[in-house]
């Protein structure tokens, strides 16, 4: 039986579950009670990618999975930022939707502007990652 930790919003309240499963049957724990939620056909929870022991190398190029429109750039070529920094706003879908950085870096090429509409997957902006002492 897997089991892992999640957060979920309920009415717009946040907690911390505890999730497993044995077939259709879930059990979730909240706050120390726990409930038995019957899911038919339901799938089980994801497994965790086996690690291959290295660290794994990220790519810098920041892309868009959605069409959208660019409503502001929030950093210029040269910028240093970091990982999960929001390096741009997109607007998609009548949202908008902070963009992060997707590793710790340079900002060295931006191929975009703000007003610009962008179709999905086409790289925006490229971040250099940063150098350590690992590689």
């Amino acid at each position: 039986m897997v089991t892992e930790t999640r957060k979920v919003i309920v009415n717009g309240e946040e907690f911390e579950v505890e999730l497993s499963n044995d077939g259709d049957i879930w059990t979730a724990t909240v706050g120390g009670e726990t409930f038995e939620i019957k899911v038919p056909d339901a799938a089980p929870p994801p497994k965790k990618r086996a690690s291959s022991g290295g660290k794994s190398k990220k790519s810098g190029k920041v892309s868009a999975n959605i069409p959208g429109k660019v409503v502001t750039v929030e950093v210029s070529i040269g910028d240093i930022v970091e990982e999960g920094q929001v390096v741009m706003i997109l607007e998609a879908m009548k949202m908008q939707n902070e963009i992060q950085a997707p590793v710790a870096g340079t900002v060295t090429e931006i191929h975009c502007e703000e007003g610009q509409s962008i179709e999905a997957n086409v790289p925006l902006l490229v971040i250099t990652p940063e150098e350590t002492d690992d590689e």
